[in-house]
């Protein structure tokens, strides 16, 4: 990573993560966010679990102002491209596009191990990247493996962007793919009681905002919902401060406060925000599905993914909640063979094993 621009490297990160969110921040110190949340590498560093720390330290070497504009955004779209991982040839993967439904254009989908006369359970999945960046075809290399492993198909939605489209139409095209999967289950091999759904930072926004709409529509059963480091409040960043080493490496507040922004067209942290938006803002949250939540614990969504996974609990819903600690945002998919990441996607695999009735691993 020597040589590269703060901008590049973070472009790297959102291809290796999957999480394009990280392609305009590889997380600026908190030094540059104000005197009163000063702090030096050597302290954030210091918080980092020590096999996490030579790519921390790398990041924060090449770190710079946190946040977006328009014309940063625009030039960031597509960088990530170049670091998805390559599709494997022994998993099969289709794309398709399907109706969202009257005034949505037709929504991409791509249909990975499909397998028609099966009964195989199923993964709705949608992509990262702090509801402004990144697609769904960059996620396939990264998603075939664990079609594999757990023998099941996965669908993952290229839902329409912020700003370009709020919330309101993302969410339909999320909806669109899970509908789609489940009426179409019987040629993709699927078993329609048994699919759960799945999501990374912004993804894990989604998913939860479609475990709502799944539960209140009533069309489709959900078995899981797979949070990982989910971005689930407005407030953070905004009307809620973080102090470090929290938020410091990864997605900072600004971006934050950016994608937000973009997401719902409104100020983030405001008392009146649309809570259909956002799912921490939520107070219906009884009769959703079963739910992991996993965050790092040095990750800026700690706390809301905390707070998340209790009010799932006292709402009568099964929830496990994984917090690891010296993690930071993305760490599972910037450095997957550390000791943290690995015990992490254990956990999160042997949460969608039971989910799927299938035997856990040890």
């Amino acid at each position: 990573m020597k040589g590269l621009s703060r901008r590049q490297f973070g472009l790297g990160l959102a291809g290796a993560a999957g999480l394009a969110s990280l392609s305009a921040c590889a997380a600026a110190p908190m030094a540059q966010q104000g005197p009163a949340m000063a702090s030096t590498d050597a302290d954030i560093l210091s918080h980092v679990d020590p096999e996490l720390r030579p790519i921390a330290r790398r990041m924060l070497e090449n770190s710079g102002a946190d946040g977006f504009t328009m014309e940063t955004l625009l030039s960031s779209r597509g960088g990530g491209a170049a670091f998805a991982p390559p599709w494997l040839k022994d998993v099969p993967v289709r794309e398709e596009m399907i109706p969202v439904g009257e005034g949505h254009p037709d929504v991409k989908i791509f249909v990975i191990n499909e397998r028609p006369g099966a009964a195989q359970p199923a993964i709705l999945h949608i992509h990262g990247g702090g509801y402004i960046l990144a697609e769904a075809g960059w996620e396939v290399g990264h998603l075939q493996p664990i079609a594999r492993d757990l023998g099941c198909a996965i669908v993952t939605v290229d839902y329409r962007l912020a700003p370009e489209t709020r919330f309101t139409g993302s969410v339909e095209d999320n909806y669109a793919g899970l509908l789609w999967l489940y009426r179409n289950a019987e040629s993709l091999g699927v078993d329609t009681q048994r699919i759960a759904i799945m999501g990374e930072s912004a993804g894990g926004g989604h998913a939860a905002l479609l475990a709502f709409a799944a539960r209140d529509r009533g069309e489709v059963p959900v078995a899981l919902q797979v949070l990982v480091y989910p971005m689930l409040d407005d407030r953070t960043g905004s009307a809620r401060q973080v102090q470090p080493p929290i938020g410091s490496i990864g997605w900072g507040p600004a971006s934050n406060r950016f994608g937000w922004e973009s997401f719902l067209g409104e100020t983030p942290g405001e008392p009146n925000v649309n809570p259909a938006g956002v799912p921490a803002r939520r107070t219906d949250l009884e009769g959703l599905p079963p739910a992991f939540v996993g965050v790092g614990g040095i990750d800026l969504f700690v706390d809301e993914d905390i707070d998340y996974a209790r009010r799932l609990t006292n709402a009568g819903v099964m929830t496990e909640l994984l917090v690891v600690p010296g993690a930071f945002h993305g760490f599972d998919r910037i450095a997957p063979e550390t000791t943290p990441a690995r015990l992490f996607t254990h956990a999160k695999m042997n949460a969608l094993r039971g989910a799927f009735g299938q035997p856990l691993k040890i």
